[in-house]
């Protein structure tokens, strides 16, 4: 059930570096069942001393990034919703049954749209996936290869990472 919209801010829980106010969300484990995030239990901005500890792989691969939801700037956003958070919730199985320790949830665009069914799956997303099977593009929504999935006006979307 999703939780009534206001006013403030909404934070994206997969943003991608260079976006104002970034910070890390997590880092990408490799458990027995894949990626998973281990979340931090304090803020983190995302600065190019903390992006050089992901060397020699890129930060996104590392890290996953939370920052401003970028809306029109995103091709995820359709004017009203993420459509990434609607996809997660309808094709990935939730992985956790009590909602993960989260610095974000109160302002996070997933929560505030999907609700806590957002949350159960939250931690199995990771912002680089180098698997193309037809679930990842099912669920990125975007054509293969993309693996950046935030764009500002002044840097659109590559055709590829």
């Amino acid at each position: 059930m999703p939780i009534p919209d206001t006013n403030e801010t909404l934070l994206c829980p997969s943003s991608q570096p260079g976006v104002p106010g970034c910070r890390v969300l997590g880092v990408v484990q490799q458990g027995s069942e894949g990626p998973e995030v281990e979340y931090l239990n304090e803020h983190l901005p995302a600065t190019p001393e903390v992006f050089a500890m992901a060397s020699p792989a890129n930060p996104t691969e590392v890290f996953r990034l939370a920052a401003e939801c970028q809306t029109r700037r995103c091709p995820h956003f359709d004017g009203a919703d993420c459509r990434l958070a609607t996809r997660i919730v309808q094709i990935l199985p939730a992985v956790v049954s009590a909602l993960p320790a989260c610095l974000i949830r109160g302002r996070c665009r997933w929560f505030r749209q999907e609700g806590p069914a957002a949350c159960r799956r939250c931690p199995q997303v990771t912002t680089v996936n180098h698997e193309n099977s037809a679930t990842v593009q099912r669920i990125s929504g975007l054509p293969p290869m993309v693996r950046c999935h935030q764009r500002t006006d002044a840097n659109p979307l590559p055709a590829t990472a």
